[in-house]
């Protein structure tokens, strides 16, 4: 079929477009990470003298370059409606949220919709497969503290011990709040088929929209970092509450992502901008710690029924076009997720004006060498 002249210009427009914003994303990147890593190694002394007030200024740097991160999104046109609970009224204490793991785009839209959520980006700690490390990002991710975790039963123990430790070093010593998890361990795409069988052969119900999650690291999770008696049972020496001042872990964001039709957001699209202008749905349900079973038995059916209920709402909105109403209310009533274009273009700036800096310097101290 031939190809119309005005179909052509659309095609030329988009890859302009795509080209033009991976340009951008790249001379993003050159200024802002270093940046980021130059401040903190400037930053040392603070953090010898004053180790609160470093990871305070570290967790402010890491919101914003989410924010950037959050912004090429945003001005593709990539938007989030949110659902469910209002997350805000929990921002200021200690959570764990479970997402559900369709795309890369899931990580880059979780940045966009928690710009907004009081000190919680700054204040979060994210577990990622250790293939992340290796990324653009990588070395933001090491300096803030996240975890990256390495898939497959070969490493499944040596791994959930060495989350045990990480909890215990750095969550609250670097004053964390959130930790974001995806249960699932891999993404739907590649994780269906196998949790299906899995479901099979063990009776339990077979899902299409997500996996049944793996116990693990949610498990740790629970055991580190929740208060004694606050879920039933005594913290003992496994609870990492050193301060007086911490409440531990005191609430469960479970976090269902849906896209329209189904189709996931990846990375490559995030960037470059080429699929028309999607409005992403998040729905948020809150639950209370001490709600959460601690026997690895009990857990295990709780979390595998919160899976089940995502399944059930995606099945809905996939129906519908939108999630059903809480427990409780008659609609279901959704929040539009803004962010300020003048905050973002702030940010901007200030990194390439960041950038500009740190090459100033650099090129005076090597005439001065050299």
């Amino acid at each position: 079929m031939a190809v119309t002249l005005e179909q052509a210009r659309r095609v030329g427009y988009t890859c302009l477009k795509a080209l033009l914003r991976f340009a951008f994303m790249v001379a993003n990147n050159l200024v802002a990470i270093p940046s980021y890593v130059l401040y903190l190694i400037m930053l040392q002394p603070l953090r010898m003298l004053d180790s609160k007030s470093f990871w305070y200024i570290e967790g402010v740097l890491f919101k914003w370059l989410l924010a950037m991160v959050a912004s090429w999104g945003w001005w593709a046109g990539y938007t989030v409606v949110e659902w469910g609970d209002d997350v805000k009224a929990v921002s200021e204490d200690e959570a764990m949220v479970l997402v559900n793991h369709q795309a890369t785009g899931d990580v880059c839209t979780l940045m966009m919709c928690l710009q907004d959520k009081g000190t919680v980006v700054r204040q979060m700690m994210w577990l990622m497969d250790h293939i992340f490390k290796y990324t653009n990002f990588g070395i933001v991710s090491l300096i803030h503290g996240d975890f990256f975790i390495r898939q497959g039963r070969a490493h499944r123990d040596q791994q959930l011990v060495l989350l045990k430790e990480h909890l215990e070093k750095y969550y609250r010593s670097r004053n964390r709040k959130w930790i974001v998890l995806f249960p699932e361990g891999g993404f739907l795409r590649k994780r269906r088929e196998t949790s299906q069988a899995f479901a099979k052969k063990n009776n339990l119900p077979f899902l299409k929209h997500v996996t049944l999650p793996r116990l693990g690291a949610t498990q740790v999770i629970l055991k580190t970092l929740v208060a004694p008696q606050e879920n039933g049972t005594p913290g003992g020496r496994d609870a990492v509450i050193k301060e007086s001042k911490s409440k531990g872990l005191q609430w469960v964001i479970d976090t269902t992502i849906a896209y329209p039709k189904g189709e996931p957001i990846d990375i490559q699209t995030w960037i470059l901008g080429y699929r028309q202008p999607t409005v992403t749905h998040v729905h948020y349900r809150i639950f209370p710690v001490k709600d959460v079973p601690a026997e690895p038995e009990a857990l295990t059916h709780w979390l595998y029924q919160r899976f089940i209920e995502k399944e059930d709402l995606l099945t809905h909105f996939y129906e519908t076009g939108a999630f059903p109403p809480l427990q409780g209310q008659t609609k279901a009533i959704s929040r539009e997720m803004t962010l300020s274009n003048l905050w973002l273009v702030g940010i901007q700036s200030l990194a390439f004006l960041s950038g500009g800096m740190w090459y100033c310097i650099f090129q005076y101290f090597y005439h001065c060498l050299f």
